[in-house]
This record gives structure tokens, C-alpha cells and sequence, in this order.
């Protein structure tokens, strides 16, 4: 039997995935087959899906970024079969690691010869008020700047600037500094903090834990 037949249809229950895909055996080897191309199906819509972010890449470009990223995710939905929890059906909590996948592949692709901005500084845009700004816009967009500048650590304001200014996408970036998303998620959470509590002592904004409860 082909495994990359696009007939072949997976197996009929959650057990019977788990089951086969821990076998040594033909049944294992059939319930890989069963379980790449469902990845691939689903590698395949997302690179479909997000091609705008390739422009000019062909046919055989996008279906290479599709193959890699099946490979990629059956690798990582292996390594997770014990996180799996039954919560959804197991075809469609493994096809979301396809499509995940996908988005990191075409994302680095479409960086690969982008330079990644790490900037030390803030530089948004002009802090002075214009004729489309309001003063309660100019005042916050000073504070914000002032947060970043004296609040954060050089790392999480390169990360924060690199993320939230820049936009370079995070998986792109975690490779770019040698890191993990789950680093840059952390670094990320914990810049925010700081400069949520510098906003607040300025007045900025509203500290939450005085807010009254219904």
C-alpha cells in the first residue's frame, strides 16, 4: 500500500492511532504512512494559505516547504504522543502540528535573506503631537517610550522592539538569537510586566488590583 496515497483513509479511533503508532511492526509502519500525509494535507493548505508572504515562489517551492514541514511536524507529533489528551479527535490535534509547521517553514523562508533588526532604541515614531494626535495620544506614546528606555533590560527591549516593532516573526527570531519561542514568550511576558507597572506608577494606567469587584 502507498502511504502517500491520498485515499488511504486513518485509522477508525484515537486507541487505534496511539496503538499503531507505537507498534514496531507493518501496523506502524502503515499508521506513519497515515499520519504523514495527513500533516502533509494540512502543511500543504497552510503554505497555500500564507504563499502572499513568498512572492514569486513557484509550484515546486511551496510543495517542497509542504513536504519539509510534514516531515517536521511528524517528528514533533512523536515526540508529544504522551501530551496527548483525547480533549479533540487525535487527527485533528495532530493536523494543527501540520499547520504550525507550515507557518514556521514559510515564515523562515520568506526571512531567510532578510536582515533581523535588533534594535537597542526605541523609534516609533515622532512623540511630538500633530495635527491628527491628541495630547492624552502624545503623553502615553512619551510614557511608553520612556518604559522601554529605562524599565527594560538591553534583552528584552531588543526582543520586545524585534517582536512588537519590528515584527519579525518569533520562531525567526529565536533562531536569529540562538533561543526558543518559550524564551522569547517569557522574555516577552516579563517585559510587559514592567512596563505595565511603569505605566501604572505614571498614571497611565489603571492599577488592576484596586479596581472594585461587583
Amino acid at each position: 500500500m502507498n502511504p502517500t496515497t491520498p485515499d488511504v483513509l486513518p485509522p477508525p479511533s484515537d486507541d487505534a492511532w496511539l496503538s499503531d503508532l507505537t507498534d514496531d511492526g507493518p501496523a506502524g509502519q502503515q499508521a506513519l504512512g497515515h499520519l504523514h500525509q495527513l500533516l502533509l494535507r494540512a502543511a500543504r493548505h497552510q503554505v497555500w494559505r500564507l504563499r502572499n508572504l513568498l512572492p514569486g515562489a513557484g509550484a515546486g517551492e511551496l510543495e517542497d516547504l509542504a513536504q519539509q514541514a510534514a516531515d517536521d511536524a511528524l517528528v514533533a507529533v512523536l515526540r508529544q504522543l504522551g501530551t496527548f489528551e483525547g480533549r479533540s479527535r487525535f487527527s485533528t490535534w495532530a493536523y494543527k502540528f501540520g499547520v504550525l509547521h507550515a507557518g514556521v517553514a514559510v515564515r523562515r523562508q520568506a526571512w531567510r535573506h532578510r536582515e533581523v533588526p535588533l534594535p537597542d532604541t526605541i523609534a516609533l515614531v515622532d512623540s511630538s503631537p500633530g495635527p491628527e494626535m491628541h495630547s492624552e495620544g502624545a503623553q502615553l506614546a512619551r510614557a511608553v517610550r520612556a518604559a522601554i528606555a529605562s524599565e527594560l533590560t538591553p534583552h528584552q527591549r531588543r526582543v520586545v522592539l524585534a517582536l512588537l516593532v519590528e515584527e519579525v516573526p518569533i520562531d525567526v527570531l529565536a533562531d536569529r538569537m540562538g533561543s526558543t519561542r518559550n524564551a522569547l514568550y517569557k522574555t516577552l511576558h516579563d517585559a510587559r510586566r514592567r512596563m505595565r507597572a511603569a505605566l501604572t506608577d505614571s498614571g497611565h494606567l489603571e492599577n488592576r488590583t484596586h479596581r472594585s469587584t461587583p
